[in-house]
């Protein structure tokens, strides 16, 4: 136990010297990001009495995000440690432990925690990193997915080299559809399959197999005999980026059921407390970007299968029952990610909480996490002030928080305040939800810089949540503008799906009139309006400076400049060609030509900078480059900021966060206008 308390210790003090450092308050500054700490992945016990949560932060020394498994009474009271590191913990059904993951010396392994006595225990020896731990009813096993590494044989026959010979490293052959993954690189050959293991420890055994990929926490039937698990079985899979359909599969034998067919994504199977109701989200696959997600629920055998929410516009994200009565549901509406109740007959879905969020680190976007038992809901809590926090809710009572884990650190901040707005769009009237953030200390009768910060996806939304980047902007003086303009996700499918085969387009409009109305408001120095954006908002961005000369400077972060080009090189692209664009890009070439960002780059007078990361697989480092280059071409003031090692998720990474914050800020500074009264001289 000792042993234990010194290594967390260690882990805690990597974060609390920074935030020890200067007591007084002050302005949100980078060094900051490092003292955060939020709640993640709530698991409420099955009586409903405890809460195992991931406590989460930033290791300054390794500059990397850690977490730390902690455990606290649902009424807020014995808050203590359970285990120095790990993540995905589930608790058996009898409350009695809780198994997770975690890694030691090397290796990624289930641990077993038993609550009666404290021991703390690794029950496998695996070679791969397991994940979705999944209890058996009578508390005997855990079903797990795992990656095995596919037995595939050389494409050719090396000669042996000499002993001593300094021969190049062996050839790779690449003949699979996907062959790089975004953060993973180029993947080794392998699926991912389904395991159980002895809840004391021992062998684990394989329960699926093939060349295919079972996906997502299986389900254990009532009995124990079998688990539900998803998967596309079809021989074309790989060409098939979201089908999926639910499987059962005896623990005995591996034998196989379908239990669902259709054209659509059948996944994320649960199984009532009685074991008699299946429920399942997916949808039937329209070919449309954006697709509305339903809670489905059936017999157990998924017969007599009936879509719960039908009707209901918002896309399911997450769903857990609530005994066998009904179920909790989690969706984003209107930038706020909510957490709501259906019965499992059916009916109107009811609203418990609409404040969940606080665990995307970095930008304002929308989501959170939850779990359920005996009529009680742990769920991440999230405010414009921190990061997430742990708080409990009943359907008919009133949420509490049990945490406040970054309190003693922003309390003492001075944060930039964040208010709502509603804007009509110039190009047909649409109502646009944005937020508006004001530096700290702001004075209505100064004059600002204007930033536009737009979200990616495009598929996605912001909300009133805490953002570093958005703070560390408005610390520097910038009053921060986002948005959620059409295609993004919370407001419909008719609302996303304007951007079919129209994106980037009148989203734009959608932004400008965001930008008029945050001026019209007052206080904006219209001579120093900045935009950015990563991602998709990254492509809006260098959309924006070919369609208008505005902005005095730009950064473009991780875009798609050539949506061609993008399609080709994108770690996705059998999504990407079949459901964004009508047609392939040698069968369509003037609509790939006409939305890309480089077939407007002879309109372009902004000076722009891009910025991306060198191992980025999602949208290459190649589309910056096109820009970059086709700008120095015709003389713009440009400049490209790249990250050595960082995936499209830059701000996995802290410090790589901070820097594409500080870089894009002295990019702007660089080409402020300075006849301005805004922060710099006000000081």
């Amino acid at each position: 136990m000792q042993r234990f308390a010194l290594a967390f210790l260690t882990l805690v003090g990597t974060s609390l010297f920074v935030s020890v450092a200067r007591a007084e308050t002050r302005d949100f500054e980078p060094m900051d990001v490092f003292a955060l700490e939020w709640v993640d992945s709530p698991q409420i016990s099955p009586d409903g009495q405890r809460i195992v949560y991931a406590r989460t932060g930033f290791d300054v020394m390794k500059d990397r995000k850690r977490s730390s498994l902690w455990m606290i009474d649902a009424d807020g009271r014995q808050h203590r440690p359970l285990a120095a590191s790990g993540s995905g913990a589930a608790w058996s059904a009898d409350g009695r432990r809780i198994a997770y993951v975690a890694s030691t010396d090397g290796s990624t392994q289930i641990r077993m925690h038993w609550l009666d006595g404290g021991q703390d225990a690794s029950i496998t020896r695996l070679t791969g990193s397991p994940g979705n731990l999944s209890w058996s009813p009578d508390g005997q096993w855990l079903a797990f997915t795992l990656r095995v590494p596919a037995d595939e044989a050389p494409l050719a026959s090396m000669p042996k080299a000499p002993k001593g010979a300094e021969w190049a490293a062996p050839v790779k052959v690449i003949d699979r559809v996907i062959y790089r993954i975004d953060g993973g690189g180029y993947v080794d050959p392998g699926y991912t399959h389904v395991f159980v293991v002895a809840a004391d420890g021992g062998a684990a055994r394989q329960i699926t197999s093939g060349k295919h990929n079972f996906n997502g926490r299986p389900a254990w039937s009532a009995d124990g005999k079998s688990v539900i698990v998803a998967a596309n079985l079809d021989a074309d899979w790989e060409y098939q980026p979201t089908e999926s359909d639910l499987y059962r599969f005896a623990i005995s034998d591996g034998a196989m059921t379908r239990l669902t067919e259709r054209k659509g994504p059948d996944r994320s199977p649960l199984l009532s407390a009685d074991g008699r109701q299946l429920a399942w989200l997916g949808y039937d696959d329209m070919r449309h970007p954006y697709q509305t997600t339903r809670l489905h629920v059936g017999n157990a055998d998924a017969g007599n299968a009936r879509a719960l929410t039908d009707g209901f516009d918002y896309s399911i994200d997450a769903a857990a029952w609530d005994g066998n009565r009904g179920l909790w549901l989690q969706f984003d509406d209107h930038g706020r990610t909510v957490l709501g109740w259906i019965s499992a007959s059916g009916g109107k879905v009811e609203r418990i909480a609409e404040d969940l969020g606080g665990i995307e680190i970095g930008r304002p976007y929308t989501g959170g996490d939850f779990s359920a038992a005996a009529g009680k809901v742990a769920y991440t809590r999230g405010t414009t002030a921190a990061p997430s926090n742990l708080g409990v809710v009943a359907r008919n009572g009133k949420a509490r928080v049990l945490t406040d884990l970054a309190g003693n650190l922003l309390e003492h901040r001075k944060l930039g305040q964040v208010e709502e707005i509603t804007v009509k769009s110039s190009a047909d009237g649409r109502a646009i939800q944005a937020w508006i953030v004001t530096p700290p200390g702001f004075d209505k009768s100064k004059k600002y810089p204007l930033l536009l910060e737009i979200h990616g996806g495009p598929f996605a939304a912001y909300g009133p949540g805490f953002a570093p980047e958005i703070q560390l902007y408005a610390a520097q003086g910038y009053v921060v503008v986002y948005a959620n303009p059409r295609g993004s996700t919370g407001y419909g499918s008719e609302f996303a799906n304007l951007i079919e085969n129209a994106y980037p387009g009148q989203d734009y409009d959608d932004l400008m009139s965001v930008v008029d109305a945050t001026i019209a408001r007052g206080s904006i120095d219209t001579d120093n309006l900045f935009v950015t954006g990563g991602s998709g908002g990254g492509c809006l961005t260098a959309w924006i400076v070919g369609h208008t000369d505005r902005f005095r400077a730009a950064v473009s972060a991780k875009p798609v400049i050539n949506w061609a080009s993008f399609v080709l090189t994108a770690d996705m692209y059998p999504y990407f060609s079949q459901y964004w664009f009508d047609g392939m890009p040698w069968e369509n070439p003037e609509n790939y030509a006409k939305r890309s960002p480089l077939h407007y780059v002879d309109k372009v007078t902004t000076p722009t900078m891009m910025l991306v990361g060198d191992d980025d697989h999602r949208t290459p480092a190649s589309e910056a480059e096109q820009f970059y280059q086709a700008l120095k071409l015709r003389k713009i003031d440009t400049a490209m900021v790249r990250i050595p090692g960082a995936s499209h998720e830059i701000n996995a990474r802290p410090s790589n966060m901070i820097a594409q914050v500080l870089n894009s800020i002295a990019w702007f500074e660089k080409h402020r206008a300075r006849a301005t009264t805004g922060k710099a001289n006000a000081d």
